[in-house]
């Protein structure tokens, strides 16, 4: 996969992310001609001819190793090796949209640490949304071979102190994340339309509300995507009732939104992949101070997409809801194999305890903020917890969805005596992703 600063998508951080690419580096004009101009500059530059945060009025000289040394000081376990992969794939494309004004000689080293499956020893803690400052500062003490890189050796790389800053300026983190909970979280909303076939088919549901006449009356595009798809599944021959409950008549309006919203999410965050969100930003000669680094759009749009994804699940285990009831299979409650056995019914309790954990995770993490570094800094977008909360739900989500189709699938074969189910649900959990 070839990286030049744009064109990265979600879908493509997943795909580096998880060891499926290796990248290659394209043009790096944009890159040079950063560090070039970089060069060039008179005049106080902040981080490199002051210090940061609250220190910003104080002339400094050559601190930029001290800078790195005093921001690796994250908290908590390691992440996972894949999301610490996805961030040196997203600062490798930033650094190329060109305006840190780093050297550009530390591109090759960041390609050869991502194709080599070496990571920086990230720790979960450090960052509210102004940049992942604890995590960066860490990857490059690796560059430097102060730190040891998390699954080999990896590349070196002498950042001057004028890399410093520039290397650390950088939501890197939060964006990865991002990606990958949008990229999962999109594929298992659209798993999940399948999985709403079965439980239409299971028992005998309207396909009526899913007609094209309905979604042009009103049209919202996810709304139409979730009713074509479920539609072209169903053979449009479904109504035994004048009408179902919602979880069947409002499915394409309720799944739809969360369509949008992921579609939403993932546009916004793939603006900030591509994105030289740079303080002070190398531009035109000059060093522009500036607030791009603030992750507010990113934050504000995954609160959206996470609220989005707990009617998406109601809705969910409400068809659950149905299939254990006779009236709509026509089977023995539960689905039981016999009078009074108990079948299905644990199935409602694991899909509950799921979406009560959804629900939880779709708190707005955008009615909060901060104040730090002596007032200097007095407000944080806390897109980082935004994104670690949208990987969090992808579990949950996943096991409702297989709750409904254990179900589902149970419905439509017959019963079967009773017994444990947690291999199946493992095994529709596989077949969701």
């Amino acid at each position: 996969m070839e990286l030049n600063g744009s064109g990265l998508t979600c879908a493509r951080v997943s795909a580096v992310a998880t060891g499926a690419a290796r990248v290659e580096i394209g043009s790096a004009d944009r890159a040079r001609a950063a560090w070039r101009a970089a060069r060039e500059l008179t005049g106080p530059v902040y981080g490199q001819s002051t210090g940061v945060g609250a220190n910003k009025d104080v002339e400094v000289e050559a601190s930029g190793s001290d800078l790195l040394r005093s921001h690796a000081g994250g908290a908590g376990a390691l992440i996972e090796q894949e999301r610490a992969r996805g961030m040196l794939a997203v600062r490798l494309n930033q650094l190329l949209a060109g305006g840190s004004g780093i050297d550009p000689g530390v591109l090759p080293a960041l390609a050869e640490a991502i194709n080599s499956g070496v990571t920086p020893p990230v720790r979960a803690y450090g960052a509210i949304g102004t940049g992942d400052l604890t995590a960066l500062a860490t990857t490059a003490l690796c560059l430097l071979g102060e730190r040891d890189w998390a699954g080999g050796d990896g590349p070196r790389f002498p950042l001057a102190d004028s890399d410093a800053l520039p290397f650390i300026s950088s939501g890197a983190l939060t964006l990865a994340d991002a990606a990958l909970a949008c990229h999962r979280l999109r594929g298992l909303l659209e798993a999940g339309i399948d999985v709403a076939a079965f439980s239409f088919t299971a028992v005998s549901a309207s396909a009526e509300p899913l007609a094209a006449a309905v979604q042009e009356a009103r049209p919202h595009p996810g709304q139409a995507l979730a009713a074509a798809r479920l539609r072209g599944l169903l053979n449009g021959e479904l109504a035994t009732r004048v009408q179902d409950p919602y979880g069947y008549r409002a499915f394409a309006q309720v799944h739809g939104a969360a369509l949008d919203a992921v579609e939403r999410a993932a546009g916004t965050v793939e603006i900030d992949l591509n994105a030289a969100a740079e303080n002070p930003l190398i531009a035109r000669s000059l060093a522009w101070h500036n607030g791009n680094f603030h992750s507010a759009p990113v934050a504000l749009a995954l609160d959206a997409l996470r609220a989005a994804l707990v009617p998406a699940a109601q809705l969910s285990a409400a068809r659950l809801a149905t299939l254990m009831e006779p009236g709509y299979t026509g089977a023995l409650p539960f689905l039981a194999d016999r009078p009074g056995s108990s079948g299905l019914m644990i199935l409602e309790y694991v899909a509950q305890d799921a979406l009560a954990e959804l629900r939880h995770l779709a708190g707005p993490v955008t009615g909060a903020t901060a104040v730090i570094s002596r007032g200097t800094e007095d407000h944080a977008g806390f897109a980082t917890q935004a994104a670690r909360y949208a990987l969090r739900c992808v579990e949950p989500l996943e096991i409702v969805l297989a709750c409904e189709r254990v179900a589902a699938v149970r419905a439509r074969r017959g019963p079967e005596p009773d017994r444990p189910l947690d291999g199946d649900l493992d095994e529709a959990r596989a077949l969701l992703r």
